[in-house]
């Protein structure tokens, strides 16, 4: 009886919207392709950026999972002053504007960054951070924070009565984790690896400041090197099909090695997991020690430089601000609800295909380039409306589809473990719909939701991507800074990158807040 009495077909809520999510990436990609009158074929040096996408992807998601165990380990079982201020913090790095993000690391790791300097004054040999290198070293900057979250909520979903059950038993620290935090591992690691890697997998920003040469072009930048300086939109859709298909793939292997941890419920009860002392507590304290610096020290040294600035700021950037915010909260809520409702599908036939198929849909944005996508849904809504009217609404849906992936990565898990334990009850309960939404489903996934909602206005704050397509006389904050910055007014690009910075964290934390009141 594959997966037991739980194995029931997901509702029609959560296949229409899969339906839509596919025809949204699949359709747009068509309609560049049909336009450029079809699929041109790969020469030699896209093949190359297709094998630097998968290396670098590979690499930097397997150092960022790896890296984050140790310290989402030692904030599992370490209370201390400001651990609450810290775990938010952590989280600063992933939402931050990638362009504002880049300059900090520039400042630390570049070739008059204060790390070369201080290898200078030792009369040892100086680092580069443009090249592989520099791409690898940017995307765990950008997605060991992520990483330490999530595996984070993975230690927090062991029910606490296990760990006192295995205090009563007197297992040793290795028992502890052969018997509890391996499971968790096998079923949260995956998962966690998988979304890093599509992350660097669909990599612009970073490979185009950093990489960009023959041997550091990903595909996505191949794409946009394709639609900005070659106009071939024939092999900026193959290059956009090439690009599913990896993605794809990494989809399907990532599930084979995922494992449930099958703990079952609990009762609720804060964690009161006591840390092991001798050694492995100052290895706790190295590990957050190490995370922080690496973290939070570029981001200083551009609060640093824009602080003083922020007062000067002209009217029309904070006119931008307030613009951003809105489209922001809009499109994190758009997220929200597709997010519940494709979890709450996939929980209910997790042992079904058409529950895979649905996972599948709700991760394909992941894949998706943006700009093939703003450039499809411009193709197909040209008839109607005008590019200058298009720009908002459309920068709006794509923000809030394309952090989607993030927030199933959050909820699925959480929505599987609601349906394995109270799926039967609530059944039995004849409790339904809206009642069943407000009583069991919100207050169960209220941290996931809140995680995910935080991180999808963060990003929608901080996008400069499909709005720069359509040239806007409305510009976000982020298009402003990006005015200010080829205009060479420094300055005011400082400024406005830390007010950026500031509303990105403000977002992310009111969203955040709840969940991470037993955090």
């Amino acid at each position: 009886m594959a997966g037991g009495v739980l194995a029931v077909r997901p509702g029609l809520g959560g296949v229409v919207t899969a339906a839509l999510l596919a025809g949204l990436i699949l359709g747009t990609l068509a309609a560049v392709a049909s336009f450029a009158g079809g699929l041109s074929g790969l020469g030699p040096w896209d093949w190359r950026a297709v094998w630097f996408t998968l290396w670098q992807a590979a690499v930097s998601a397997t150092l960022s999972a790896m890296l984050a165990i140790p310290v989402a380990r030692a904030l599992a079982r370490r209370r201390f002053p400001g651990r609450s201020v810290l775990v938010t913090l952590l989280g600063a790095p992933f939402i931050l504007p990638v362009i504002v993000a880049i300059m900090g690391l520039i400042s630390v790791f570049g070739r008059n960054g204060l790390l070369n300097e201080g290898l200078r004054a030792l009369g040892l040999p100086e680092i580069s951070i443009y090249g592989w290198q520099g791409v690898i070293l940017a995307h765990v900057f950008f997605n060991l924070p992520l990483s330490v979250r999530l595996l984070l909520q993975g230690w927090q979903g062991i029910p606490a009565e296990r760990f006192r059950l295995a205090e009563s038993l007197g297992f040793a620290p290795r028992d502890i984790t052969r018997h509890l935090e391996r499971p968790m591992l096998r079923a949260v690691l995956p998962g966690v690896w998988l979304a890093v890697f599509l992350v660097c997998l669909t990599s612009f920003a970073v490979a185009l400041a950093l990489g960009g040469g023959p041997k550091a072009t990903t595909v996505e930048l191949a794409i946009y090197q394709a639609f900005r300086f070659d106009f071939d939109m024939g092999r900026a859709a193959t290059l956009g099909l090439v690009q599913v298909g990896l993605c794809l793939g990494a989809m399907a292997l990532a599930s084979r090695f995922t494992i449930p941890a099958g703990f079952g419920a609990g009762m609720d009860s804060a964690a009161s997991l006591r840390g092991p002392g001798g050694w492995r507590r100052g290895g706790d304290a190295l590990a957050i020690t190490l995370a922080a610096g690496f973290l939070l020290w570029p981001m200083l040294t551009v609060i640093l430089a824009g602080l003083p600035r922020l007062p000067a700021l002209e009217a029309t950037v904070w006119v931008a601000a307030g613009r951003s915010v809105i489209m922001a909260l809009v499109s994190a809520l758009l997220t929200l609800a597709l997010g519940l409702v494709l979890s709450l599908a996939i929980a209910r036939g997790s042992a079904g295909w058409p529950a895979r198929l649905i996972e599948a849909a709700g991760m394909l944005p992941i894949i998706a380039s943006p700009l093939v996508l703003g450039t499809g849904l411009y193709l197909i809504l040209r008839v109607w409306i005008t590019p200058g009217q298009l720009a908002l609404p459309v920068t709006v849906a794509i923000n809030a589809v394309m952090a989607l992936p993030f927030a199933l990565r959050a909820l699925i898990p959480a929505a599987r473990v609601l349906e394995q334990d109270y799926g039967r009850l609530a059944a039995s309960l004849d409790l339904r719909g809206w009642a069943r939404l407000r009583h069991l489903t919100l207050p169960r996934l209220a941290r996931p939701l809140g995680f995910a909602g935080g991180l999808a206005a963060a990003l929608a704050m901080g996008d400069l991507g499909v709005i720069t397509l359509f040239a806007s006389d409305q510009p976000t904050l982020p298009l402003k800074l990006y005015q200010l910055m080829t205009a060479y007014r420094m300055a005011d690009a400082a400024g406005c990158a830390v007010l950026l910075m500031a509303i990105s964290f403000a977002l992310f934390w009111a969203f955040d807040r709840g969940g991470r009141l037993n955090a």
